[in-house]
């Protein structure tokens, strides 16, 4: 068996890429001042608690969904565009309803920074 030298193949562009960062140095977080450090971490409290109904929110509709047909078991039997409901209501009820929720926190985490 003859001996073949391994090679590590990369493309340029992976070169340059791990050229550029160690030229760089090493990054490092900016520091806030003791006044803007306070207020962010009072925004970020503020904002996880009024984040709380909307991810109670998520959770109960994709918790809540298999307990709503579990209660009733007659949605299979029901048909819309001889699709059962109970498909339409897992494929196509959930997104809308958590883009909504995902919205209405946006909203409410941006009221927070601007007051």
């Amino acid at each position: 068996m003859s001996r073949v030298k391994r090679v590590a193949v990369t493309s340029p562009q992976t070169r340059l890429a791990h050229s550029r960062r160690r030229s760089r140095g090493r990054w490092r977080v900016p520091r806030l001042a003791v006044n803007d450090a306070e207020r962010a971490d009072r925004l970020y409290r503020a904002q996880r608690r009024r984040g709380l109904p909307a991810l109670a929110g998520m959770f109960g509709l994709v918790f809540g969904l298999p307990l709503v047909f579990g209660l009733f078991p007659g949605l299979d039997s029901v048909r819309l565009l001889d699709i059962p409901l109970s498909w339409l209501m897992i494929a196509v009820l959930p997104y809308p309803a958590m883009a909504l929720l995902s919205w209405w926190q946006l909203r409410r985490a941006e009221k927070i920074e601007d007051d």
